[in-house]
């Protein structure tokens, strides 16, 4: 919905100041400089992307129109099942929890928080780094080391979709320039014409460059910042899950662990000590 708005203010606000000035709108359509801008930066997104970024690179551009955002609700699903999780490896073992983390879709501890079901990334960090440190028996640092490898793998890969974004929006104002030269090759065929001809031609050109800048800093540029903004967002999800598990692995009773936990969550989205409280009780029971 934000991204919407955006796009009508910027538009909204460019076309506006345009008409103020009593600008024609109809100069500023020209089908052919549409055609070579966006033909010259797509082609240049798919000789810069592999075939597997390229739908990637398009199904995360629908995700800035619905953003997953990770709300106070999303840390305290999380936290209840660690608190869960840690409290059953603490009093009964971490053999008592295997079950759980090699099959949590058939788990019914984690049907529990279906939210957290079906975010696969946080739920197989979860399980995965559980069960190697049952199958390991590892240290703490060599467990933090294991989890700090899982978390900058899945950041690289989020941070994989922007940044080709922005190198294509980076070019946009180039291909705008290539456009705005093609339109005054043209108006040189046309220097015999009356002055009114040649104006209208190297107006039409210029909408090229225009084109191009706004494309790029108008449009491409914030989506790309808004898929970097969601992949910081999302990282602090792993980053409250690391808190906790290092903690356990470093003796901690569970409460400790969730507290380390909580406070790995930034913002107003952190719970408060107390609500962190409710929450172990509520699991207790």
């Amino acid at each position: 919905m934000f991204a919407i708005i955006g796009v009508l203010v910027v538009l909204g606000g460019v076309i506006g100041g345009y008409l103020m000035e009593h600008g024609n709108l109809s100069v500023l359509w020209q089908p052919a400089e549409f055609v070579i801008i966006g033909g010259a930066g797509l082609g240049s997104f798919l000789i810069a992307a592999t075939p597997r970024m390229v739908g990637g690179t398009f199904k995360s551009c629908m995700g800035v129109l619905a953003p997953k955002q990770a709300t106070k609700q999303v840390f305290l699903d999380i936290l209840s099942v660690l608190s869960e999780l840690l409290s059953v490896a603490r009093r009964e073992g971490v053999i008592a929890i295997e079950g759980d983390v090699n099959n949590p879709t058939g788990s019914a501890l984690f049907s529990r928080y279906p939210a957290v079901l079906k975010n696969h990334h946080i739920r197989d960090f979860i399980c995965d780094n559980m069960k190697a440190f049952m199958a390991a028996n590892m240290e703490a640092h060599e467990f933090e080391t294991l989890m700090d490898t899982d978390i900058e793998t899945h950041h690289t890969e989020e941070l994989v979709y922007p940044t080709i974004i922005n190198k294509v929006s980076d070019s946009l104002p180039g291909m705008g320039i290539v456009a705005a030269v093609l339109g005054v090759v043209i108006t040189m065929g046309k220097i015999s014409e009356p002055p009114e001809v040649l104006g209208h031609s190297i107006g039409a050109a210029l909408v090229g460059t225009f084109l191009g800048i706004l494309t790029c800093y108008g449009f491409m540029g914030p989506v790309a910042t808004n898929l970097e903004n969601q992949a910081r967002e999302g990282m602090t999800q792993f980053l409250c899950v690391k808190a906790a598990l290092l903690a356990f692995a470093m003796g901690w009773p569970p409460m400790m662990a969730l507290e380390s936990a909580r406070r790995a969550i930034p913002g107003p989205e952190r719970p408060s000590f107390e609500e962190l409280e409710n929450l172990m009780r509520g699991t207790k029971k």
